[in-house]
């Protein structure tokens, strides 16, 4: 990755996008292109891997290499497709029922190997591309076309979930700050290690509740004095929603630790495992090298 390099972000534009006018994801799709750009990088030094989702549908919108798979199933081949080539800079892009639904189990683990990738999260709070049904982060007693009384289960917090999994880089943005949203992708996608991103997207169509005015009346910026190094302080800060205060945006919590890499010397010296040559009658002796 060279920061000195110019690149146009209109080198990522790609096909027609088919999401409901007004969509958060239209901002977050620019924030994405805006910050591969200002950062140096080029459609073939980057890879974006997604579930099932509308924010799924990001490998496609934007032009990079890009793997779309299965629901919940966007991090076993960014996992994948990092350890066989290191040199690449993986992104994956989830909504919050891919990510912490149907993909619970493979965040966790993930983030406890610390893979050196950076996971934007488009936040909606609602299942949008099934037409409304609740999501782990929709908020206690919202109603929708399945959950028709209102939704009785508590909202996951991916915040503390991420801090406590082991991610290294912990942060929320808004796709109704632009700006900000792009410091804060630049700074995840730099950051060497799990860099966890839950962005508020607001669903124009089928979230009535937690719309641009409701965020713009509760967001405020972390405070600058704020210790990011501090677990229990950016724990303490991520529990600042669920008890009915404002909505923090910023870094809660980044620490630089050995990536999963860094802790298996055959992967991290030498060249990307993609660019070795070997013979394949002798692959007995390349699989001893990993025992």
């Amino acid at each position: 990755m060279s920061t000195d390099k110019v690149v146009d972000a209109k080198i990522f534009d790609s096909v027609e996008t088919a999401w409901c006018p007004g969509c958060g994801n239209f901002a977050i799709q620019a924030a994405l292109k805006q910050a591969l750009a200002e950062l140096g990088l080029l459609p073939h030094e980057v890879v974006i891997t997604s579930g099932i989702g509308q924010a799924a549908k990001m490998p496609h919108y934007v032009r990079t290499n890009g793997f779309n798979g299965l629901h919940g199933r966007a991090l076993p081949p960014a996992f994948g497709i990092h350890v066989a080539n290191k040199n690449l800079k993986v992104i994956v892009s989830t909504g919050d029922g891919d990510t912490f639904g149907e993909g619970g189990n493979h965040v966790m683990h993930n983030m406890r190997r610390n893979i050196d990738i950076a996971h934007f999260v488009h936040d909606n709070q609602i299942y949008g591309l099934t037409k409304g049904q609740a999501s782990p982060t929709t908020s206690k007693g919202h109603k929708t076309s399945v959950q028709v009384e209102g939704v009785i289960n508590k909202p996951l917090n991916p915040i503390a979930l991420s801090i406590v999994s082991g991610a290294t880089f912990v942060a929320r943005a808004y796709a109704g700050n632009r700006n900000h949203l792009v410091s804060i992708m630049k700074e995840a996608i730099q950051h060497k290690g799990y860099a966890m991103v839950d962005i508020m997207q607001p669903c124009v169509t089928f979230n009535k509740i937690n719309t641009y005015e409701w965020f713009n009346e509760r967001v405020y910026m972390i405070p600058e004095d704020h210790d990011r190094t501090n677990k229990l302080a950016a724990l303490e800060k991520s529990f600042e929603w669920e008890m009915g205060e404002k909505v923090a945006l910023g870094i809660f919590y980044q620490v630089d630790e050995p990536t999963y890499i860094d802790k298996i010397p055959k992967l991290a010296n030498g060249k990307p495992l993609v660019d070795r040559e070997f013979d394949i009658g002798k692959i007995e002796q390349f699989i001893k090298e990993f025992i």
